[in-house]
C-alpha cells in the first residue's frame, strides 16, 4: 500500500500533472492540500475516471485539501473536532478549509494543511500554533483510546523542524523568518513527543533533502529548499513502512507545483 501528500498549489491549474502522477507512482491513496477550489469546481472526474474515490473540502479560492483512495474511503471528517477558526482584526472568526480525515485501507488518513504564520509578530503565528496544539491534543487522544491505531497525519506542514531541513539556517534566524522559531518546532515536537514519528527522514536523512523550493531567486535549480512536508506516524503504523521517496521529478518542468509529493510505502 502506498500513501502519497502534496500540496499541489492549485489543483485546477495542475489537474494534468496530478493525472499524471497517479498513473506513474501507482499510489493508493493520495492527500492533497491547496487545492484552491470549491466543491463546486473541484475536478471530481479526474479522480474517478482514475479509479479513485475523493473527498474534498473547499471554501473558496484559497487553502483546500482533499483525499483521494482506491482502497475504500470511509468516516469523512471535514476539520478535526476543536479546529481553532481565524479573524483578523474586526473580521468574525471562520473556518479555513485546512484539514480533511478519511479511513482508507485501514488506515485514518488525515491530510493537513497548517497554516502559515507569515511573520513572527503576525496574528496568524498564534493562530498556527493554537491550531497545532489543538490537533496534537487529538491526535494524542486517538492514541489514548486505541494504542493500536493506524494514523497518518499528513501534509504541509508550514514547519522546518531541524536545522538541516533549510538551506541556510543561519540566515533564516537572523532575518527572523517563521518555519523556524522555537514554538513552531516545538509545536512539531510535541507529536513526536505524543508516539508519532517522521517515517521518511530515517530513509531520507539529511542535509539538503526538501520538499518545498519557492519560485523565487531561482530556489530549485540552486537547490535551495526546505522540508517542511511530512508523514507523520502512529508507533503501529509506523511499524509498517516499507520505503519511502520524495519525488523531485514533479517540482521540474513547467507548471510545477512548489511542493514535491512525498510517498511512504506500507507492508
Amino acid at each position: 500500500m502506498k500513501i502519497a501528500t502534496w500540496n499541489v498549489n492549485s489543483l485546477r491549474a495542475r489537474a494534468d500533472r496530478v493525472e499524471a502522477f497517479l498513473q506513474r507512482s501507482d499510489v493508493d491513496v493520495l492527500a492533497l492540500q491547496e487545492t484552491k477550489c470549491k466543491d463546486d469546481n473541484f475536478p471530481w472526474d479526474l479522480f474517478e475516471n482514475s479509479g479513485y474515490e475523493v473527498a474534498h473540502y473547499g471554501l473558496n479560492q484559497w487553502n483546500g485539501v482533499a483525499i483521494a483512495s482506491r482502497v475504500g474511503l470511509h468516516d469523512v471528517e471535514r476539520t478535526f473536532p476543536g479546529q481553532p477558526t481565524f479573524g483578523k482584526g474586526d473580521k468574525e472568526p471562520e473556518q479555513e478549509a485546512r484539514a480533511i480525515g478519511a479511513t482508507c485501507g485501514g488506515v485514518r488518513v488525515w491530510s493537513l494543511y497548517v497554516p502559515n504564520g507569515r511573520s513572527l509578530g503576525d496574528p496568524h503565528m498564534p493562530y498556527k500554533i493554537e491550531w497545532l496544539d489543538v490537533l496534537r491534543a487529538q491526535a494524542t487522544g486517538w492514541l489514548q483510546a486505541d494504542p493500536e491505531a493506524q494514523v497518518a497525519l499528513v501534509g504541509d506542514w508550514n514547519i522546518a523542524p531541524r536545522d538541516e531541513d533549510v538551506w541556510d539556517i543561519e540566515m533564516f534566524l537572523r532575518e527572523g523568518y517563521t518555519h523556524v522559531s522555537e514554538p513552531e518546532r516545538q509545536a512539531f515536537r510535541a507529536f513526536e513527543e505524543a508516539g508519532y514519528s517522521d517515517v521518511v527522514r530515517p530513509l531520507h536523512p539529511g542535509p539538503g533533502v526538501y520538499t518545498y523550493w519557492d519560485y523565487t531567486q531561482l530556489r530549485f535549480p540552486k537547490k535551495e529548499g526546505m522540508r517542511i512536508d511530512f508523514v507523520l506516524a502512529s508507533p503501529a503504523l509506523a511499524g509498517r513502512v516499507t520505503g519511502a521517496q520524495i519525488d523531485r521529478e514533479e517540482r521540474k518542468g513547467k507548471g510545477a507545483s512548489d511542493h514535491a509529493p512525498v510517498i511512504v510505502e506500507l507492508d
